[in-house]
């Protein structure tokens, strides 16, 4: 086939999302037949009519945030992320920015009854500007994921836990002094493992993965009854957890626990 001169041909495509209009330049080529038109991929996504070149590309769009491992073949990072496309709502959205684990409450039982010592009604600590800017910050937060609610005026009172902020690698975290409060705390004896015995499993193990939840003790919701211990006090007022806070003395019994009884299903 000789190429003998080129031609701009406007085309219209129709198409219910609205016509496709072209103008494309072709090469004339000395006695060429074609069958069909083509067009191209970009236009085709553009319009629904084909969802990816690549399914690969279609799954990594959905969990463009994910990070994956460099060794992973094309074969098996598509493997990997069918199963999390299969099993998306599992994951955080912006609908529901953190889970809420069914079935597994947890429920506090204290070592005495009212009236509860002064030890346990405790006012908030001091706090610098910095400190301030902190607690507001993670308030909100955990107020946005429902993790803690405000307590009203009318609302009887008779356990405050001051808050504090820890910093780690420059990174803030608030956490209620639960101290007095779980020395009435009764324990829980469900047992933690052994790192050691964990690592005892992995041995000759090719493939190891690890799963981290975000938030994860956040993730486990307070019994109605309990949420009266666990009640936190700044300067922005009184906050209720309706969630499972750091630092109290059953929260990693309860996890376990809770882990445990999944896996086993």
């Amino acid at each position: 086939m000789t190429p003998i001169g080129t031609i701009i041909k406007e085309i219209i495509i129709p198409h219910k999302k609205g016509n496709i209009r072209l103008n494309p330049e072709f090469v004339v080529l000395y006695d060429a037949h074609i069958q069909g038109f083509l067009l191209g991929t970009d236009y085709q996504r553009m319009y629904g009519i084909i969802s990816s070149q690549d399914p690969l590309e279609d799954l990594l769009k959905e969990f463009g945030d994910g990070q994956f491992g460099t060794t992973l073949t094309s074969k098996q990072k598509l493997s990997l992320l069918k199963i999390l496309s299969k099993n998306r709502p599992a994951f955080a959205n912006g609908e529901e920015p953190l889970g809420k684990i069914k079935g597994h409450d947890i429920e506090l039982y204290l070592d005495l009854e009212r009236p509860y010592p002064p030890m346990l009604r405790r006012p908030p600590y001091p706090e610098s500007l910095e400190t301030r800017k902190e607690i507001e910050k993670h308030i909100n937060e955990l107020q946005d994921m429902d993790v803690i609610r405000k307590i009203g005026h009318n609302e009887r009172v008779e356990i405050t836990t001051p808050v504090l902020i820890t910093w780690h690698d420059g990174n803030s975290r608030l956490c209620g002094d639960f101290r007095a409060l779980n020395n009435y705390t009764k324990a829980d004896r469900y047992p933690i493992p052994r790192i050691l015995h964990s690592l005892d499993k992995l041995a000759k193990a090719k493939y190891i993965t690890k799963m981290d939840y975000m938030k994860g003790f956040h993730q486990n919701v307070v019994k109605p009854n309990s949420m009266k211990f666990l009640r936190i006090i700044c300067h922005m007022g009184i906050y209720e957890f309706t969630r499972i806070p750091l630092g109290i003395k059953n929260a990693p019994a309860h996890f376990q626990r809770m882990m445990d009884t999944i896996f086993q299903e």
